[in-house]
């Protein structure tokens, strides 16, 4: 299995080409708590036409737990030392979550890095963020708290539309039930999330961006992705109908053709 070491941690990596081993790189920035599986629904669609490569961030999956707290910066970097072990000068970027917000700061921090940005699901922290219900930040700090498993249930009603079929979030449970988050690599990965803000800078972003977003999301508000598209020059918005924070999952053929829509033009 590839692994990168990266300032003082091993962090996971891998990659997925198609039957030609052709394709432009997208590399891959899951959310909060969350491994590289959970790109499962998204990834075999990409992988048919691009070269897709995923990582687990600092603290989850496969990836080392070394003392925190990990700052967004310091995750960002441990994205580019896994390109640099694929041997990737420039890669699409796309980030959902947590992972949106690696994928703004590793624009901002590598520019010549990156073809294009997708940004799913995300904020740009700082003053300007549209804030989550005061019940979805309560259950975020909570989860610290809880067991593993306690934590996965308690998101389930932020994170989730109301109409998506049970069986598809058990779906999503099952890949990560042997990856859930320990309460301590959460806590540091929240701790970066909530010092990191990026707003003020989003403008100096120029490549394609495309930023989409559930319209009912209840973790991260839909406002937030009006607020970035807004910032940065040229960027494409995109608001799936009847989705939430896990639209690969509420919504995976829409979300996946808005993606690809996307890619296929650049």
């Amino acid at each position: 299995m590839p692994f990168v070491e990266n300032q003082g941690a091993k962090i996971y990596w891998d990659q997925h080409w198609n039957q030609q081993g052709q394709g432009d790189p997208v590399l891959l920035i899951m959310g909060l708590g969350y491994p590289s599986q959970m790109w499962y629904r998204t990834r075999p669609g990409l992988a048919e036409t691009y070269r897709t490569i995923a990582v687990d961030n600092r603290g989850v999956g496969r990836s080392d737990m070394p003392p925190g707290p990990y700052g967004i910066a310091l995750m960002a970097s441990d994205a580019l030392a896994a390109l640099d072990a694929a041997g990737v000068d420039r890669a699409h970027v796309y980030g959902i979550s947590m992972g949106g917000m690696i994928a703004q700061e590793f624009a901002l921090q590598y520019p010549d890095r990156v073809r294009s940005l997708i940004l799913g699901c995300t904020a740009a922290g700082g003053p300007n963020a549209v804030r989550a219900e005061p019940e979805a930040t309560e259950m975020l700090m909570a989860r610290g708290k809880m067991t593993p498993q306690e934590a996965a249930e308690a998101a389930v009603p932020f994170i989730y539309h109301r109409d998506t079929p049970r069986a598809r979030i058990d779906e999503d449970m099952a890949v990560r039930r042997d990856w859930l988050a320990r309460p301590e690599a959460y806590v540091n990965q929240l701790a970066g999330i909530l010092k990191w803000e990026a707003y003020s800078r989003l403008d100096q972003i120029q490549g394609p961006t495309l930023v989409i977003h559930g319209d009912s999301d209840r973790l991260v508000a839909p406002g937030n992705a009006q607020l970035i598209a807004a910032r940065i020059p040229g960027a494409k918005l995109v608001i799936i109908p009847n989705a939430s924070h896990i639209y690969t999952t509420d919504q995976p053929e829409a979300s996946q053709q808005a993606v690809l829509n996307f890619l296929n033009l650049r």
